[in-house]
Parts: structure tokens; C-alpha cells; sequence
């Protein structure tokens, strides 16, 4: 069965770094994409980041870009977020999702994920 497990958040004040953690079981994390989508109170969930399968693709949104950097380590089934230069606008619930298809990688259409994980709180006091 596909598991996808997210931890690392928390509270943090603003200009801070966290990191967070997707933690992978039930299937081969090397053959696949994996993606980073956020929702905010009272907001749509929208994506932040995604990597391929080959490390070294990577897609950033527009509102991450130059803080964030999403990495891989498949020996540990494990994909990391880490942000840095927190803002207060970046406090939402973090989820990673598995991408069907690593050619999609620089979509963050949700039909193109196929399992999430339950999400982990992330705050940024101002």
C-alpha cells in the first residue's frame, strides 16, 4: 500500500528555516516524481515545489523560488523541503504527493498526483 508521511513542521519566526520531510513506503521511490503543494487558511492548495526521479530536475513556484530547495535521498525513501527566508504568507498545511509521471514535473496539476500524505502544519509568526 503507498504511504506517503510528511513531519518537520512547525512554528518558526520570520527568516527562518525549516525542514520537512516526506518519508515514502509501498512502491520504489527512484522511479518516481514527487511534489510539495501547500493550502493556507482559507485558501486553494496550490503547488511549491516538485523533483523528478532524476534529482537534478526541479520546479519551483514563483512564490518559492530562490528560498526553497527540494532534494532525495531513495536510499532512505525520503524527499526533503527545505525552506529558508520564511515568510509569513508561507503558513499553511505542507503535503507531498506522488507524480504519476516525472514528464509532468513541471505541472502542478493535482490530477496528476496520484497519493498524498496527510499534511504537516507550518507557521510563520510575523
Amino acid at each position: 500500500q503507498v504511504h506517503l508521511v510528511e513531519s518537520g513542521g512547525g512554528l518558526v519566526q520570520t527568516g527562518g528555516s525549516l525542514r520537512l520531510s516526506c518519508v515514502v513506503s509501498g512502491f520504489t521511490l527512484r522511479d518516481y516524481g514527487i511534489g510539495w503543494f501547500r493550502q493556507a487558511p482559507g485558501k486553494e492548495r496550490e503547488g511549491v515545489s516538485n523533483i523528478h526521479w532524476n534529482e537534478d530536475l526541479t520546479y519551483y513556484s514563483r512564490a518559492v523560488r530562490g528560498r526553497f530547495t527540494v532534494s532525495r535521498d531513495n536510499a532512505k525513501n525520503t524527499v526533503y523541503l527545505d525552506m529558508n527566508s520564511l515568510k509569513p504568507e508561507d503558513t499553511a498545511v505542507y503535503y507531498c504527493a506522488r507524480l504519476r509521471d516525472s514528464r509532468w514535473y513541471k505541472y502542478f496539476t493535482e490530477r496528476y498526483y496520484d497519493a498524498w500524505g496527510q499534511g504537516t502544519q507550518v507557521t510563520v509568526s510575523s
